[in-house]
């Protein structure tokens, strides 16, 4: 029926664009995705290209449309997530080229930690925006990283005529309208959202940054996620295969994009009970509550970065999916398990946890690539504490239910955390890839002690995204929207006959980190 009328949901990850189309109930239509550049030319050095990006959005928004079957006319509004990565534009708005190669690297990616030092600067100042950022700057966020580029690239930070986050970036790219996200600007770059509050220039000028936003083309306003922000260019819509009658929405980023496809249609008065858990490559933890509450080591709070009426806390883990991923190729016998490897582990585990715990003696701290959340400590590094001499596989396999029980006590610790500042959670919103593991699923409950909802949205980050570009059919009410939507959830509770072993293994975990999470 050519008078229906569908969304897409873009969602812009570390590896791949991917895109969905959905009906007005949130049921999903079509999907594709299409594989991103990285690229690593030192280390701490990540690098991405808006021209590659580019080129797999439009790759993939042709084949999810052919996908649902539908014409391209129906396709009404769209949105995006993405994670929060830094792009670069010259005077002419073209890439400002990082690093020489074909793919014209213009994006500092948000796992890059090149910014260490700079973050550090920042913390030190003590300023009013580190109230915002849990008391510690990242050097995952965009001051830092161009600090960094001002001190280290002068003459590229001195080319600079945009600077943005990916999402923003998209906007602009699409519409030709240039106007940020409260998500981004709030989350990533210490604008206070707050009634006359804004950019803090006392801070920027204790970092030398006076001139970031003239530089940047930032503005003293931040839109709200769902406001729209214009339709398709006409080069924009031929290059995706749409019209000129799409309209996009303002977005998020991926994590806040996957808290609103998960935790949306719950947000009350009683939401401080809630945490959505985004978990993939990275892990984001994402509440929001109506009351400003200030945890430390915690980033946020954040008014209206989720939703109007909502204060954001976001905690993190800056390495889960992929540690795991590490792990598997770590060690000789990881090409043993197939073609999944994840896949035939988590059976073999769960079938050994039948008998108890599958290496009560070996333990690891997970954070290969620095503390996040709630330690904010980017130098803490891993550790794997209590191997034998096993074979490989044997090996393999106790430190991988290791590396998995480690990364849930690191939401544990999140969650204790932001329990002892204002939240009372109990329950969890579990999306992302480690939704689609048995094993991981049953750890969140039985390792946390909390509930674990399960949404059968097949992609929550997308419908996310695309609850943006609905909304902005709707006057922008996100949450209006949410509460509509078809997909049902599933309940984990966590199982009492394992709550022993997870306190004796949460013991030593907290053990790894000599004291620090008391």
């Amino acid at each position: 029926m050519t008078n229906t009328h569908y969304s897409l949901g873009v969602d812009i990850g570390t590896g791949s664009a991917r895109v969905g189309v959905f009906d007005d109930r949130g049921s999903l239509m079509g999907e594709a995705k299409a594989p991103i550049a990285i690229h690593r030319p030192l280390e701490h050095h990540v690098e991405q290209s808006t021209t590659d990006i580019w080129r797999a959005i439009c790759d993939a928004t042709r084949r999810a449309v052919a996908e649902a079957d539908i014409d391209p006319v129906q396709v009404k509004g769209m949105s995006v997530s993405a994670t929060c990565s830094l792009v670069l534009l010259d005077r002419e708005r073209q890439p400002l080229v990082l690093s020489p190669g074909d793919e014209r690297w213009n994006i500092v990616v948000w796992m890059d930690h090149r910014a260490t030092e700079e973050a550090a600067i920042c913390t030190a100042t003590g300023a009013a925006p580190l109230s915002n950022l849990g008391g510690v700057m990242s050097p995952e966020m965009q001051m830092p990283k161009l600090m960094w580029l001002k001190r280290n690239r002068p003459e590229l930070y001195g080319s600079i005529g945009y600077a943005g986050d990916l999402g923003d970036w998209l906007g602009y790219h699409c519409t030709g309208v240039d106007r940020r996200s409260v998500c981004t600007l709030a989350c990533k770059w210490t604008f206070d959202p707050r009634p006359d509050r804004g950019w803090d220039r006392e801070f920027l000028a204790q970092i030398d940054m006076e001139d970031v936003l003239e530089r940047a083309a930032l503005t003293d306003r931040a839109a709200a996620v769902g406001e729209p922000l214009g339709k398709l260019n006409e080069t924009a819509a031929a290059e995706l295969g749409l019209t000129t009658d799409c309209l996009f929405a303002v977005g998020m980023i991926d994590a806040y994009a996957g808290a609103m496809g998960t935790l949306g249609r719950s947000l009350d008065e009683h939401s401080a009970h809630r945490l959505a858990v985004i978990a993939g490559t990275s892990t984001c933890h994402i509440g929001a509550q109506p009351e400003r509450r200030e945890v430390p080591g915690v980033w946020g709070p954040y008014p209206d970065a989720l939703c109007n009426g909502f204060v954001a806390n976001e905690g993190g883990q800056s390495l889960t999916g992929a540690l795991l991923d590490h792990i598997v190729a770590l060690f000789s016998a990881g090409s043993e398990f197939g073609d999944d490897p994840h896949g035939a582990l988590a059976e073999l585990l769960l079938t050994r946890l039948t008998e108890g715990d599958p290496a009560p003696g070996l333990h690891v701290r997970p954070d290969f690539i620095g503390n996040r959340s709630p330690l904010a400590d980017p130098d803490i590094r891993g550790a794997i504490v209590g191997l034998t001499l096993e074979s490989p596989r044997e090996t393999l396999i106790k430190v991988y239910w290791a590396t998995a029980t480690a990364l849930v006590y690191g939401t544990r610790a999140i969650v204790e955390r932001m329990n002892a500042n204002g939240y009372a959670i109990d329950t969890l919103h579990l999306s992302g890839g480690h939704n689609r593991s048995p094993l991981l699923r049953k750890l969140y409950a039985d390792g946390t002690g909390c509930r674990v909802i399960l949404s059968e949205a097949p992609e929550p980050v997308l419908l996310g995204a695309a609850v943006a570009a609905m909304a902005s059919r709707r006057d922008g009410d996100l949450l209006a929207v949410a509460r509509e939507l078809a997909p049902s959830e599933g309940v984990i509770e966590p199982d009492p006959t394992t709550r022993e072993l997870h306190e004796r293994r949460y013991a030593a975990f907290r053990d790894l980190f000599g004291g620090r999470l008391d």
